[in-house]
């Protein structure tokens, strides 16, 4: 008990220090809104952007273009070849990568403040000026095909694949954000420009910024890097959508393990129920060793390493998923017990005292996994501004949490268990 009162007094402590966080709004002439949090106890500044516009902005029958885009942003751009740029970003200390997802096209790393000129420049290179040389073009090709083929033997990847098509017929969120061999092989050099001037605008740019870099400095960096972009993109409406369940999918594969996957209807990040949807998910299946779920199924029987839920909020659609990998042989077991313990929570409801322990770790565990660097803070400035939580979310956060009652956790959990799930299992001979 000690050493668990010591913690949570830590995670507590930290908490109450990142929430002083002084965040700057800054606008630049060109129209570019960033966060900004100065700190000069480092000479480093990390940065932090986001465009709207994910994988879903694939052309159907080209699935991956966005995968491929990305992995040549550094590729090679201006008038340094690959080599030349990789080199010259390693010579002054710049790390700055790209990223994608369903919804959105990303970028963040650091810069050492006494090369900050060079380093912009570099990363305005890879926004404006991007090479896409064929050999480049070819050589991440190939390794995206490698592990399109890889996924295919892997449990996981595959059950994954059959959730999308499950959940999403139709729809852009069905579709694989690396492709299938078949249309990462279709993928065209034009298909690639097409889309980074489909994405990359000032229209749908975020910025977080942190370290050693004022607000002056910064507005010009920004102008200078950003301010020949388009002033909006020409990405395609996503659609709402919500998700078909309500089926049992089971796939063999000669694996000795089973995977199995469990969703139900959710809610998204702006409803104001979020936080006790998310307390609900903790003590069910989110709470990794203090869950339920963990309890039930690896604790008091050993039939999983480990087992946990989650929500999957997206812009235009959200589910509720809880999985696990087991023994094939104790596949059915593993798959009752969730069940009975979603089923519980259903109709049960959560307790005070669990309502109260996940409070306690969720408030004060935010901080320890979001801002003890100085690359997390700037990520969380970008994700304040694409959710639109407010400037001030970070200190409001606390209270969001302190709001909800057991009686907010308790209907969460009756709306989205009261659905038939979809149950998708992955493993050897496998019947339902």
């Amino acid at each position: 008990m000690r050493i668990f009162i010591t913690t949570i007094t830590f995670l507590l402590a930290f908490a109450v220090h990142a929430n002083a966080i002084d965040i700057k709004q800054v606008e630049t002439q060109k129209g570019i809104k960033a966060l900004l949090v100065e700190d000069y106890t480092l000479p480093i500044i990390a940065l932090s952007i986001s465009f709207k516009g994910g994988s879903t902005q694939d052309e159907k029958g080209k699935e991956g273009t966005l995968r491929l885009m990305r992995a040549l942003m550094d590729e090679g751009a201006g008038d340094l070849d690959s080599t030349a740029y990789q080199a010259k970003a390693e010579e002054i200390g710049l790390e700055f990568g790209f990223s994608a997802s369903r919804d959105s096209f990303s970028g963040g790393g650091r810069l050492l403040r006494s090369e900050r000129e060079e380093a912009f420049n570099l990363i305005k290179l890879a926004i404006n000026q991007p090479r896409f040389d064929e050999d480049a073009i070819e050589r991440m090709r190939d390794a995206i095909r490698t592990n399109i083929i890889r996924g295919k033997k892997n449990p996981s990847s595959v059950a994954r694949k059959a959730l999308r098509e499950a959940l999403f017929p139709d729809h852009p969120y069905q579709r694989s954000a690396s492709g299938s061999e078949q249309s990462i092989d279709a993928i065209t050099r034009d298909d690639i420009i097409a889309m980074n001037k489909k994405i990359l605008s000032r229209g749908t740019l975020t910025v977080g910024v942190v370290g050693a870099i004022s607000e002056a400095e910064l507005k010009i960096a920004l102008d200078d890097i950003f301010g020949n972009l388009p002033a909006e993109p020409a990405i395609d409406e996503i659609t709402e959508v919500t998700p078909k369940l309500g089926e049992d999918i089971s796939i063999a594969m000669p694996v000795p393990n089973a995977s199995v996957s469990i969703v139900y209807p959710a809610i998204k990040r702006d409803s104001p129920d979020f936080f006790a949807a998310h307390m609900m998910n903790h003590i069910l299946g989110g709470g990794t060793f203090s869950s339920r779920l963990y309890t039930e199924v690896r604790e008091k029987r050993g039939l999983a390493y480990g087992v946990s839920s989650g929500l999957a909020t997206f812009d235009n659609t959200a589910y509720f998923v809880a999985g696990t990998s087991t023994r094939a042989e104790n596949r059915d077991e593993t798959i009752k017990i969730i069940k009975d313990e979603i089923n519980r929570i259903a109709t049960k409801g959560a307790t005070d005292e669990e309502l109260e322990k996940a409070k306690l770790y969720v408030s004060g565990s935010y901080a320890i996994a979001n801002l003890d660097t100085s690359g997390k803070i700037a990520s969380v400035l970008v994700a304040l501004q694409d959710q639109n939580l407010g400037i001030d979310y970070i200190e409001k956060r606390q209270k969001y949490i302190a709001d909800v009652t057991l009686e907010d956790v308790n209907r969460m959990a009756k709306q989205f268990f009261s659905a038939k799930p979809t149950v998708v299992v992955v493993g050897p001979e496998v019947t339902q």
